[in-house]
């Protein structure tokens, strides 16, 4: 099944083998690697949705959606009298079966009976006649009042239907992205580990990486998530026995940290004056043991010596007599260490080389080898001491806070763990949910470990459990307001794409948080934390694509001036110009023009703006009418070029998409790209203009590039980097345009002024593109009736960038969910697991 973005949208989780050496801390997972075992580990965590992650479940959503309701009576005549003769008259003509323009047949189509079958033809119709983008010019076109009737009487049959439907839509159950993972587990644990790093990237559908229906479950991606649950655990949770460190580099580990391959060793060569150092952090203050063990190639009358250093300052330098690689000396040395994280190196002093000395016995050349670096200790530290420094980090003494009234080890874990889960799970843990949860922390009892290593397991099971890992909302086989959990959950991944605070999980807890005065004062104590910079990160750096900067290579003899301090600089410009819209809460209209925008030093050197300097980013008022919005910004008109030049046809296609939310179709088949400078010289005559005018003059072109090419030549100003140009090579600059609708302009700041007239066209666009981001699912034909009116309640609020987010959490598609039965199908109890569909 597709979702028409070229993603599957079913969910698939294949069976496969789960390996014991995931993660050292995870042995209790052991047990359970068989298919018997799974069914086990079934019982020991949650069960339902944990069938489908571990044990390896072939899931696909099957929901229905509901049924229409019966076309207007009045529809039939009101189509054949009204509509159809206009279609026949300005339509047809184009668009036959013989060679259709844009690839749309409309002949025949014009019979009633054909109107919800062919309803995506319809509202394509619809959108090109309103925008004034069809006929195409040169035409015969309709009038104004004909083109007002056709447009509404299409609109409103299908949103006679629409309107009518009470249908929120459904989400697929959505797993944690790479950023909501990081995000969750830093606001649950303190600490900002960023293990999802290391996660394999996410797929995209609808423009974002949060949609339900792409975000699958691989094996590997599995494995990652068993592997980060145990490092998590162990980096909140200080057992005593971590406590004690020791940490061995030797052979090809050594590879990274210093010195030169050779033959006879596996370990490092130092030619000459060199150093092996290897990071370490220190868990706590004391004594440290180091073992460097090393050899020599003797030269000279003296030995070669080792400085050992911690922190790049001396601690001993030894001498090493082990001249043979296959027994090499151990050199130990023992050592106050403040704690922290310092690098532990051994360093070649006393280098010698000589080929021509009269005493032949003095000729030769010294060289040392490194085979392994060791770390031990703190030494001599009492198990008391051990553990009580161990609870002492910030992050245990919160998640421990809960078990502080227990009477007994048992009901502390206990309380412990259903604190945790209940912040990890989003909502509070069942009875049962919590037996097993202590049933992990009895397992590492039983085995004489600490009552910290207990926390630890019970802290694995949480992580690694779908509850985690999955947003999940019950499924209840019918359309249904969600519970206060699930609209904190909602609510807090929408704005900050991490985890429900303390301050909604209260609101959920009393059943206040469902209320409407309550979810927009929420909504707007979320927008003024710095937690909301996530909206800047995710959502603005995918509606702007603002994450393809990293992607793009400017060619370096064109323009020499590109380097990596402009990308970045770039970058922070559109992070920071956004930011301040959601945080001083200005008009998103400010989206598309404005007269300011920050910039730092390199950047303004750019603009050809001379009162910045320095790497610090100001606020800076601009003038001349050169440049302001979004659009005119070095980041997007960088990310909307060629390699070697500028491209209109991009920068277009980039406006109509992101901006007003009406793409062109994709390019019909066989239809060949204006080719770079680079390429094709030979097929390249006059200018760029030019070239694309003679691109355009092909019929099956012509259609889409009169829509997007006139945007693009507005901004030819710009050059491929963005910066400002008044001639293209020997040709000036002709940055007029026209747009369908009539609209003509002369360069970037009319063009501008244009598209800041179509306030509620943006709007809409804006609005659903921030819908889409916020429920994690492409928005619907019953979804747009609520988009319009959001539009226009958001218009009425002067455009504020809050009466958006408003009008979004308080909508039905987010405060509500249609589910199907048979959407989720858990397994039974001791049940085969390996396939379920």
């Amino acid at each position: 099944m597709s979702n028409g973005k070229g993603h599957s949208v079913g969910r698939r989780f294949s069976a496969y083998p789960l390996s014991p050496s995931l993660s050292p801390m995870t042995s209790f997972l052991t047990p359970f690697l068989t298919q018997r075992g799974r069914t086990a580990l079934l019982y020991l965590l949650p069960t339902a949705t944990l069938a489908v992650a571990v044990a390896g479940v072939s899931l696909t959503a099957a929901a229905k959606p509901p049924a229409a309701p019966k076309k207007p009576t009045n529809a039939a005549p009101t189509f054949a009298r009204d509509v159809a003769p206009l279609v026949d008259k300005y339509c047809i003509g184009c668009h036959t079966a013989d060679a259709p323009s844009g690839g749309v047949v409309l002949a025949g189509l014009t019979k009633t009976n054909t109107l919800m079958k062919n309803r995506k033809d319809w509202e394509q119709v619809a959108s090109n006649i309103s925008s004034k983008h069809m006929p195409p010019m040169g035409m015969p076109a309709p009038s104004d009042a004909e083109r007002e009737k056709l447009v509404a009487h299409i609109e409103g049959l299908y949103s006679a239907i629409d309107c009518k439907i009470n249908d929120p839509g459904r989400v697929t159950m959505r797993r944690l992205n790479r950023a909501e993972y990081n995000n969750t587990v830093r606001d649950l644990t303190g600490l900002d580990l960023r293990l999802s790093d290391d996660f394999p990237s996410d797929d995209v559908g609808y423009g974002f990486d949060n949609i339900g229906d792409v975000l699958s479950l691989s094996p590997i991606l599995m494995e990652k998530y068993l592997s980060a649950a145990g490092k998590i655990a162990q980096a909140t949770v200080k057992a005593p026995e971590d406590m004690i460190a020791g940490r061995t580099w030797e052979g090809s580990k050594l590879a990274a940290f210093g010195g030169f391959d050779a033959p006879g060793t596996e370990g490092r060569a130092l030619f000459s004056a060199g150093t092996v150092a290897v990071p370490y952090a220190f868990p706590l203050p004391g004594k440290y043991t180091i073992r460097v063990k090393t050899w020599q190639q003797k030269a000279g009358d003296g030995d070669a010596e080792v400085r050992i250093e911690i922190g790049g300052k001396e601690i001993k330098t030894l001498p090493v007599s082990a001249t043979d690689s296959r027994k090499p000396q151990t050199l130990v040395v023992e050592t106050f260490v403040q704690g922290g994280e310092q690098p532990v190196g051994a360093t070649f002093t006393n280098d010698y080389y000589r080929e021509k000395d009269p005493n032949p016995a003095l000729n030769g050349d010294r060289n040392l080898f490194i085979e392994s670096i060791e770390v031990a200790g703190p030494n001599n530290v009492d198990t008391a001491t051990l553990a009580k420094l161990a609870a002492a980090s910030p992050a245990q003494t919160r998640l421990f806070a809960p078990g502080k009234s227990a009477t007994g080890e048992t009901e502390r874990a206990r309380k412990i763990l259903r604190a945790f889960a209940l912040r990890a799970f989003r909502r509070p843990p069942t009875l049962a949910e919590t037996d097993r949860l202590v049933s992990l922390y009895g397992i590492a009892r039983k085995n004489k470990e600490s009552f910290e290593r207990g926390i630890q397991l019970g802290m694995q099971g949480i992580l690694a459990s779908p509850n985690f890992l999955y947003r999940a909302e019950r499924e209840t086989g019918e359309t249904r307001d969600l519970t206060d959990y699930e609209l904190a959950a909602r609510l807090s991944y929408f704005l900050w794409s991490s985890t429900p605070d303390d301050t909604l999980l209260t609101l959920a807890a009393t059943k206040q948080l469902h209320k409407p005065e309550v979810l927009k004062a929420q909504a707007k104590r979320m927008l003024a934390s710095p937690k909301a910079v996530a909206l800047t990160d995710n959502f603005a750096g995918q509606w702007l694509q603002l994450r393809k900067l990293d992607r793009v290579s400017p060619d370096p003899t064109q323009f020499p001036q590109w380097d990596e301090s402009l990308r970045s600089a770039m970058r922070e410009e559109t992070r920071r110009y956004f930011s301040a819209v959601v945080r001083e809460d200005r008009s998103v209209l400010e989206f598309l023009d404005s007269d300011w925008t920050y910039l730092n030093g390199r950047l303004a050197k750019h603009y050809g703006v001379t009162n910045v300097t320095g790497d610090k980013f100001v606020r800076v008022k601009l003038s001349g009418g050169r440049r302001g919005g979004v659009l005119t910004q070095a980041s997007v008109l960088t990310i909307t070029s060629n390699p070697t030049r500028t491209s209109p046809v991009k920068r277009g296609k980039w406006v109509l998409d992101n901006l007003l939310n009406t793409p062109p179709p994709p390019p019909p088949p066989g239809v060949g790209e204006l080719p770079d400078d680079a390429k094709g010289k030979e097929a390249l005559t006059g200018t760029l203009r030019e070239r694309l005018e003679k691109h355009r003059a092909d019929p099956s072109c012509a259609s889409c590039h009169s829509r997007m090419d006139p945007i693009g030549f507005g901004l030819e100003n710009f050059d491929a980097i963005g910066a400002w140009r008044e001639r293209d090579g020997t040709a000036a600059i002709d940055a007029t345009g026209t747009l369908p609708d009539g609209k003509s302009f002369d360069g970037s700041g009319q063009l501008r002024k244009v598209l800041a007239g179509k306030k509620l066209l943006f709007t809409k666009a804006m609005t659903e593109k921030l819908l889409t981001y916020a429920i994690g699912r492409g928005v619907e034909s019953t979804d747009r009736c609520n988009v319009g009116d959001m539009a226009d309640t958001v218009a009425a609020k002067q455009y504020r960038f809050s009466a958006v987010v408003e009008q979004i959490v308080l909508s039905e598609p987010f405060r509500k969910r249609r589910t199907a039965p048979g959407d989720i199908i858990a397994p039974k109890r001791g049940a085969k697991t390996a396939s379920i569909r």
